[in-house]
């Protein structure tokens, strides 16, 4: 029985309706004339077609695609990085102004391999956007820069409008999920974030299904708010490869609802959970609330 149970059958409500329209083809395109990369691909991000084919957002991931750690929930590529490339931030600069966006998400992968863990290119990359992109929102989604201060007090002072830490999953199983992250680790970095800049609303995002249990999502959400962080988003864990935790628990959208009445309830001023969520998943629309935080400072 427990060989069986090792492999659940994917429910209905985790189907995903493939649109290859025009959007999308013409954003894959000009993702690869620029040599720019995308979490929505390098992660195998199940919204992809909503997102490019529909919404027409993207979440930028600079730094390559090649991350030095090997976390066993991630589809993303772990090995030794190649050199920066110091065009890239003004690449993903004109690329968000092509498409013409009202908020960009730019995340990377961790370079452990460099002092600043990437600080530097990613402050870079929030100033060049904004150059040439005055009204659009930036959300900046980095790795904990391994919970160096003077590496996100780099990344805080070119001042983007969200800055997102996933904690990821509960504090009993960051062990086993993450690679070279802690929990602590994660929630110190939010709460520097907020006390260098106030104004600036924090987010984190929660993976579930990977065996965690009820009373520890309630217990990561207190957590989370006790470090001051403004937005949540929750999702269900999705196994890329064999090679990856394999999924226990696929949670119902009634759930996922519940939880996020629970998370409004502890004063997040934001919470999107839903089996599909991702981080990145509506950031476009998380923006809203976030202003709505920063007037009310």
């Amino acid at each position: 029985m427990a060989k069986q149970e090792e492999h659940l059958r994917k429910p209905e409500w985790l189907k995903i309706k493939l649109n290859t329209n025009d959007n999308y083809k013409e954003l894959k395109k000009m993702m690869r004339e620029k040599k720019l990369h995308t979490v929505c691909e390098e992660a195998r991000c199940p919204n992809i077609h909503e997102c490019w084919a529909v919404r027409k957002t993207a979440t930028f991931m600079i730094l390559g695609d090649v991350c030095t750690r090997a976390c066993r929930f991630c589809a993303v590529k772990t090995g030794l990085p190649t050199e920066l490339d110091l065009q890239e931030p003004e690449r993903v600069a004109e690329s968000v102004e092509q498409m013409g966006l009202k908020h960009v998400v730019i995340t990377a992968v961790a370079r452990d391999d460099l002092k600043d863990g990437g600080a530097f290119v990613f402050a870079e990359t929030v100033k060049a956007v904004r150059a040439r992109n005055p009204f659009c929102s930036i959300e900046v989604l980095p790795s904990d820069m391994m919970g160096i201060k003077e590496n996100l007090e780099m990344l805080m002072n070119a001042k983007p409008d969200i800055m997102n830490h996933n904690i990821e999953t509960v504090r009993r199983l960051t062990p086993r999920v993450r690679a070279r992250a802690t929990y602590e680790r994660s929630l110190e970095f939010l709460r520097r974030a907020k006390e260098m800049n106030e104004r600036i609303p924090t987010k984190s995002s929660l993976m579930i299904g990977v065996g965690e249990t009820w009373e520890e999502i309630i217990e990561t959400m207190d957590d989370l708010r006790a470090n001051n962080v403004d937005i949540m988003t929750i999702g269900q864990y999705l196994q890329p490869t064999k090679k990856h935790l394999k999924v226990q628990k696929y949670y119902t959208p009634e759930e996922f609802q519940e939880l996020k009445k629970i998370a409004l309830g502890k004063g997040f001023k934001h919470c999107e959970s839903g089996p599909l969520v991702r981080s990145s998943y509506h950031a476009d629309e998380q923006v809203n609330a976030a202003q709505a935080n920063t007037s009310s400072l």
